[in-house]
């Protein structure tokens, strides 16, 4: 018997017991075994996705690099920069894709995210959550002392000092930026006289330097139809251009206007004075996204690729219109709309049990699955999906190319 015929794929030894050989066909390389064969940032044996063992979380390369270069493209075209939400994909190496593109810098939602970031060599980051407690504000500021480049958020008065006495505590003079609620009522402070208020005060406190504000309205992203989902984001930036303005007019420093996203990452530049916009999801793209509607497709928005996607393995195809799969909410989420089968007509799937996926039938399927096959899977929401997996696959032309650490995985705190 030749040596290569006891390859890891066919052979499986447990401690005491007897060798088990497994057909040819039967293929799934661990996370261990990837790893392995992952050295001096290459990959030391082809290694097709398919034989990935499941579930697990690719990116296609080809597709990923075409929407960094898509938005680069046309927010360059409109005079506008990006400042990419890392909470999207918590990756610094997408971070590095993103900045190497031409973007300003990164967003982080937590300072843990931020934190992260910085150990992997990020150092533009614009933190767009206000620090309240003691802890956090103490990390924010010793995050500072090291990070020429971080920026963080603030929404109050009493905000504001207690940043200011950290700062002047540490020695340091922290970036700052006002918060402006676009009207959702999530975060912020009210456009217009309490935001301004709130600028003049940080520009006379010690320790802190007003870079500008920010205003996120995550509310509009998602509102489906081109033309609705511009007027409800020009209209709801109008309080902020207006602050922005009377910043302006009082002699306050407003070289950052941050706003925007992926879903009106097109719309955003006719905002006045918006200098940056905090694009997210536009990397891997999601269910959710692709069912708003763009500016030319009504029904589906088309301008990015899906790049990101899960790899499942079918479990179970006894029963008539179904099978199961390896891949439920804690591979999923439970967020709706589910995941979509990439590639398939008439078929539906679902993550709502815990380890379990559920592939249904319609009468017009475009095909059925058996036991042992492996389905991809278009995410539904690529924010928390990210924050289930260590790391992503890195994959072109169905090769494994990279193994990308999700640095920032589980950094909510």
């Amino acid at each position: 018997m030749s040596k290569d015929s006891l390859t890891r794929r066919r052979f499986l030894q447990s401690t005491g017991a007897a060798a088990i050989w497994l057909p040819t066909t039967v293929k799934g390389y661990t996370a261990n075994e990837m790893h392995a064969l992952y050295a001096d940032g290459t990959m030391q044996e082809d290694v097709s996705k398919w034989e990935l063992d499941t579930p697990s979380l690719c990116v296609d390369l080809d597709a990923l690099e075409s929407n960094i270069a898509k938005m680069q493209s046309t927010t360059s075209q409109n005079g506008i920069a990006s400042r990419p939400h890392a909470k999207t994909h918590k990756c610094p190496t997408i971070a590095h894709m993103q900045l190497d593109s031409g973007s300003v810098g990164i967003c982080t939602a937590k300072i843990s995210e931020a934190e992260a970031m910085y150990q992997h060599g990020i150092n533009e980051i614009l933190m767009t959550t206000t620090n309240v407690t003691t802890t956090k504000i103490r990390r924010a500021m010793t995050l500072r002392q090291s990070c020429q480049e971080f920026i963080q958020a603030t929404d109050s008065p009493s905000n504001a000092r207690l940043l200011s006495e950290a700062a002047q505590a540490m020695g340091i003079v922290a970036d700052v930026v006002v918060d402006v609620d676009p009207g959702g009522h999530r975060t912020g402070i009210t456009a217009g006289t309490p935001a301004l208020e709130l600028a003049q005060l940080i520009d006379q406190l010690p320790g802190l330097r007003l870079r500008g504000l920010l205003c996120y309205d995550g509310g509009s992203q998602h509102v489906k139809g081109f033309e609705k989902r511009k007027n409800q984001t020009l209209e709801r930036l109008v309080a902020a251009t207006n602050t922005h303005e009377q910043f302006q007019a009082s002699g306050l420093t407003t070289e950052v206007f941050s706003g925007g996203g992926t879903g009106t990452y097109n719309i955003d530049h006719q905002t006045r004075g918006l200098t940056d916009i905090q694009v997210g999801s536009y990397v891997f793209m999601d269910a959710q996204y692709l069912g708003i509607g763009g500016e030319d497709n009504i029904e589906h928005f088309t301008d990015f690729e899906p790049a990101l996607t899960i790899l499942t393995t079918v479990l179970n195809d006894q029963y008539a219109g179904r099978c199961t799969t390896d891949a439920g909410a804690k591979a999923c989420t439970i967020n709706r709309p589910w995941a979509i089968i990439k590639g398939e007509s008439g078929i539906s799937y679902s993550s709502g049990s815990d380890e379990f996926g559920t592939v249904r039938y319609e009468e017009n399927a475009s095909r059925t699955y058996k036991v042992a096959e492996k389905i991809e899977l278009i995410v539904s929401h690529c924010d928390p999906v990210v924050n289930l997996y260590d790391h992503m696959y890195a994959i072109r032309n169905n090769q494994v190319e990279a193994i990308w650490p999700i640095a920032a995985r589980g950094m909510s705190a």
